[in-house]
């Protein structure tokens, strides 16, 4: 009995890291950073990653819950590419990214997302694309 109650902890841990408090990080640089859509302040995350030099291409996803506008301004030395993708989901945004990241022969990108979003757009890169993948969430600082 002792010994399922063991298993039981250690699976609910082990959970609980993997999806609630995943690990995280930004690197210096990325070939892209990739806006998902959704709520919160996503867009602003993400532009502000672009001015800071973190990546030379800014994707940012119009979806089926996008930021509400049309394309943002420029950021000056980063390609803006505004999309709509298809399907409207995390898949269809994860499959779009991946296109490019074969085109452009990305190495790495950046997903900008919020906590509840995070585990699931993490398995669709990873299923469309097998360069590094590190996240900023929306609303969170992180270390770099």
């Amino acid at each position: 009995m002792t010994g399922l109650i063991a298993a039981l902890v250690v699976f609910c841990a082990a959970t609980a890291r993997m999806f609630i408090w995943p690990a995280e990080g930004m690197p210096a640089h990325t070939s892209a950073i990739v806006m998902l859509a959704g709520p919160g302040d996503r867009l602003q995350a993400a532009l502000r990653l672009a001015r800071e030099g973190r990546a030379p291409f800014l994707l940012v996803s119009r979806g089926n819950h996008g930021h509400g506008g049309t394309c943002s301004l420029p950021v000056p030395h980063v390609r803006l590419i505004c999309f709509d993708p298809n399907p409207a989901s995390t898949r269809g945004e994860a499959e779009f990214a991946a296109g490019l990241a074969r085109k452009h022969h990305w190495q790495s990108i950046a997903l900008v997302t919020s906590t509840v979003q995070d585990s699931r757009a993490r398995q669709r890169m990873k299923n469309c694309f097998s360069g590094r993948c590190s996240r900023r969430r929306t609303g969170q600082m992180i270390a770099t």
